[in-house]
């Protein structure tokens, strides 16, 4: 500890934390000693990946969190108050903790007080249901007119409601209204045994199902002092760049399809099939459900890995075919390039992550910054442009370089890939036990950024409180800021460019 609320940043610069917080072990200020502590941190270049609070009811007491990464690796900083206590929000200063402190302050009646924008973000709690009272904000102008999109969506989309406010076609305010797809994981987490929850986290975001799994099964075996071995860690990034690829593809086969280039829309199509049946072939899934259980991962054997190095190599040969037809047509560039511009500091400033911060330029990217000695990582690429064509052309890099990676590591014989097949708990089976009055926290690099969970226990290693995070929670207002004077017709292709999951904020 570096002082009270605080603990000190990971020497190892590790992806992972167990931080004991046992009774009278000096882990928490009051709310105000937190929040200085967190503008101090943020003041030096430190970037603040999630703020929540735990309650402990029946009494009115909640602990607050802070996670934070620095160079020397992440941060927690913790804090306690009541339910009604208030502290001076961090927002105006620093609005990267907007859409935290939100949270924050529905889940659990702590006020961040002038907060500028403090609005519900799920409707949960006693707001469960209440949609409907959104405080949309308004403009008045004889020439100013309100389009609303959504929640229902043309085709197999997920819900959400967008609400313009327009001059014409020019778009002056976009404000997103998530939260239709509520379903309380958080809460839905501490009803079981911990080590049985697989199937759940796989379908908490059904595009990141490794990343999510990843996460949660680390932070469990952390917890229990059990941390995977060497050759389950390298199946898993294996895994996770698999996922990175088909996802990544999927977004680009759909701003194709958006400008109606059908060729190219429908070649990305059939290399993300390549991609998704290798991942079948493995674990039986082809969106890799069962790749990861507690403890263990999918194997591959020799074979497995040729097999899997060659499928790469065709679906490499054509991915940058196919790349250069997309980036040499005229039509193409003209209809992204200056398009939903995110420009700098506008993504530092407002903390967003994954694709869209590095499309800005922002070198942000968990792999690199929290890397695994074991299996390295690649260096994180950027696009200075900060519009859809940056946020496509990306895409094309990251899939090209993962693609690279994974042949270097199939190809590499020292590298153990041949593991503990996943254990997946019986009824009855004995659990492992979880460290008592403990937090443990894991945070992946997704297709999208940064996934975490956190997980504290009680007295007796029992679950207490858990918090899952996607990326998709900061990243969406990212989206409105680039629709500002805009076009409204060209939402769908922002939209498309950015790429975001609506059931990921709505966790």
């Amino acid at each position: 500890m570096t002082g009270a609320g605080t603990c000190a940043p990971s020497d190892t610069a590790s992806s992972t934390l167990v931080v004991p917080f046992f009774p009278g072990y000096p882990h928490t200020g009051s709310l105000l000693q937190w929040r200085t502590q967190i503008a101090q941190a943020l003041a030096q270049g430190q970037r603040l990946l999630s703020l929540f609070g735990r309650g402990n009811a029946p009494t009115p007491d909640v602990v607050v969190t802070a996670l934070l990464l620095g160079k020397a690796g992440l941060r927690v900083i913790r804090g306690q108050g009541t339910v009604g206590d208030t502290y001076p929000s961090l927002s105006a200063e620093f609005p990267q903790a907007q859409i935290y402190e939100r949270e924050l302050w529905e889940q659990t009646g702590i006020v961040p007080a002038q907060h500028p924008w403090l609005k519900p973000v799920r409707f949960e709690g006693q707001r469960l249901g209440q949609c409907e009272t959104y405080p949309f904000f308004s403009m008045r102008g004889a020439e100013l007119h309100e389009v609303g999109v959504g929640p229902i969506h043309a085709g197999v989309i997920e819900p959400g409601h967008f609400r313009f406010i327009c001059h014409g076609e020019t778009v002056h305010h976009l404000e997103i209204q998530l939260g239709y797809q509520h379903r309380g994981v958080e809460a839905l987490l501490l009803q079981r045994p911990p080590h049985r929850h697989s199937a759940l986290v796989e379908s908490m975001v059904g595009d990141s199902v490794i990343a999510y799994a990843s996460a949660f099964h680390t932070t469990l075996e952390h917890l229990s002092l059990q941390p995977p071995p060497a050759a389950v860690r390298a199946s898993r990034a294996v895994a996770l760049e698999l996922e990175r690829i088909a996802m990544h593809v999927s977004t680009l086969s759909g701003l194709a399809m958006d400008l109606a280039f059908v060729q190219a829309g429908a070649t990305y199509q059939r290399l993300r099939t390549a991609i998704i049946n290798a991942t079948q072939g493995l674990c039986g899934n082809r969106f890799g459900r069962g790749w990861i259980r507690p403890g263990g991962a999918t194997a591959l054997n020799r074979n497995q890995r040729a097999a899997l190095a060659h499928t790469l190599e065709r679906f490499l040969r054509d991915f940058v075919q196919v790349n250069h037809l997309v980036r040499t047509r005229r039509s193409v560039r003209a209809r992204f390039q200056g398009i939903g511009v995110l420009a700098a500091p506008a993504p530092t400033e407002l903390g967003l992550s994954g694709v869209i911060a590095r499309a800005s330029g922002v070198a942000l990217d968990l792999r690199s910054a929290l890397p695994d000695a074991l299996m390295g990582a690649p260096a994180p690429i950027t696009e200075p442009g900060g519009d859809c064509w940056a946020r496509m052309v990306l895409r094309m890099r990251e899939t090209e370089t993962s693609t690279h990676w994974l042949l270097e590591r199939l190809g590499d014989a020292a590298l153990d890939l041949d593991c503990a097949p996943p254990r997946t708990p019986q009824p009855g089976a004995h659990d492992w036990p979880l460290l008592p009055h403990a937090l443990g926290l894991s945070v992946v690099e997704g297709v999208r950024g940064p996934v975490l969970v956190a997980l504290e226990t009680g007295p007796t290693g029992q679950l207490v409180h858990a918090k899952v995070q996607d990326p998709s929670l900061a990243n969406w207002f990212g989206l409105a800021q680039a629709l500002r004077g805009q076009q409204i017709s060209d939402f769908p292709i922002c939209n498309k460019s950015f790429d975001l999951s609506y059931c990921g904020n709505d966790l």
